[in-house]
């Protein structure tokens, strides 16, 4: 595998048709797993000895905010240095040259490069179809626990004498990541994705133990410790938007006071807030407490005192769900700070009552200039307040145009759905965190009984 990603490089150098394979714009394990297991396949295998190049659909920049991309390719040896990334190859320029031909890879869909679908000329993955916007072309769907287990029956099937350990031990170790070690009781992986890790230990034997390998990769995906303050609010981040207001809801590996005592930390919020011009970030930390039990706390970050407030007031008073909150004092000014007593509630269902909160922060400006003084805030504040939110903020959805946040990341990564949700189940960072949680509080719960 290492010898092959030194020839792409080269290949790069030289003015010829390039086939590319293309991963996912999120570019988590799976989809770089995928693409480089998939071209060194094509490469190997076609007749006319062409050269299939993997990109990864990310900057070279944001590669360490994939913790479990860097830690395995350092385990397995790979040098970062020989990968290639979208911002190193210009696929548009080849395009309009007539040099492009395109696989897609643990997706099918191209939502910021549509003038590059007509380059497409076949697709791997593992999500349902969109129809509307399915490439016509070659198009091999299934829904498997994870793409790389499609490449590698695509490679045992169709050439298994090419199939070394390095590239074993990659498509091994993300198969098992994405199906959550292949656990029953969350039920991710299908039998073809049991068939195939199944294959690969009988292929070779001294791969590692599954329960090693998950771990592992499991610690590396929530480890934040070599990141800056910009990289961990980047690496799972939402966001949600009225009327130009732009707010950043992150979920933060550690514990808030650890958080809190970053160096430098309000300068940092404040340039990661005006870089990506967000008017207000919501920082959600989550970890396990000695117990093995679930913890969520609350940051809020608004240099705009009415805004920050009225997230405050709304997150404070929320009945449905009760986030039982209990406020953390702290010497930072623009921030509040808050323990969460309901550690059920997770980002996703933040998000609907910070949308909440934006209606009625905007609703307010409409109150006429007689209004009452909010508590705590001198009137001239509140008005220059209200006034930057209501008027200067617009010019914000331009900006984002041009510097938009990280994209979408699909449905078998850090996304903030429901592993039942609609056939093959979704998981997320926070979907394994809840999982863990209700399989933690259900043994304690059995425990005691038992103890009865």
């Amino acid at each position: 595998m290492e010898d092959y990603l030194q020839g792409c490089r080269a290949a790069l150098q030289e003015s010829r048709h390039l086939h590319v394979v293309l991963g996912n714009e999120a570019c988590d394990l799976d989809s770089m797993v995928s693409a480089l297991a998939l071209a060194f396949y094509l490469t190997k295998t076609n007749e006319a000895e062409e050269v299939f190049i993997p990109v990864l659909n990310i900057k070279r920049s944001e590669l360490p905010l994939r913790g479990d991309n860097v830690f395995f390719l350092q385990k397995i040896q790979i040098p970062e240095t020989i990968l290639i990334f979208r911002d190193e190859i210009d696929l548009h320029a080849l395009h309009q040259a007539g040099q492009l031909t395109l696989i897609l890879v643990d997706h099918h869909v191209l939502p910021n490069d549509a003038a590059l679908e007509e380059a497409i000329v076949e697709v791997l993955d593992h999500r349902p179809i969109e129809q509307k916007h399915c490439p016509l072309c070659h198009v091999c769907v299934e829904l498997v626990g994870s793409c790389a287990t499609l490449v590698a029956e695509r490679i045992l099937q169709g050439a298994p004498e090419i199939l070394d350990r390095q590239t074993a031990a990659l498509l091994h170790g993300t198969i098992i990541l994405d199906c959550v070690n292949m656990d029953i009781k969350i039920g991710k992986a299908t039998p073809k994705d049991n068939e195939y890790v199944e294959k690969l230990e009988a292929l070779f034997p001294d791969l590692p133990k599954r329960n090693d390998i998950f771990d592992f990769l499991q610690k590396a995906k929530f480890d934040v410790s070599g990141l800056t303050t910009e990289q961990i609010l980047r690496k799972d981040q939402k966001t949600i938007h009225r009327q130009g207001t732009k707010v950043a809801i992150s979920a933060v590996y550690m514990d808030l006071e650890a958080f809190l005592q970053r160096p430098n930390l309000l300068a940092d919020l404040s340039a990661f807030c005006q870089a990506h011009s967000y008017d207000a970030l919501v920082a959600m930390t989550i970890f396990f407490n000695a117990h093995n039990e679930p913890v969520r706390q609350l940051a809020i970050f608004c240099p705009h005192v009415a805004l920050r407030m009225m997230i405050c007031e709304v997150l404070e008073r929320s009945h449905s769900p009760p986030l039982k909150l209990t406020p953390v004092p702290n010497t930072h000014p623009n921030l509040q700070a808050y323990l969460q007593g309901n550690t059920q509630v997770s980002r996703k269902k933040l998000l609907p009552l910070l949308q909440e909160a934006l209606s009625t922060y905007f609703d307010s400006t409409k109150i006429p200039s007689g209004q009452p003084e909010t508590v705590g805030v001198s009137r001239e504040q509140a008005d220059k307040d209200l006034d930057r939110a209501g008027h200067a903020l617009i010019s914000g959805l331009s900006q984002d145009e041009e510097d938009p946040p990280l994209p979408p990341t699909p449905m078998n990564s850090l996304v903030d759905e429901c592993p039942l949700d609609q056939g093959l189940p979704k998981l997320s960072a926070e979907a394994v965190f809840e999982k863990c949680s209700q399989i933690s509080l259900s043994q304690s719960t059995t425990a005691s009984l038992s103890n009865k």
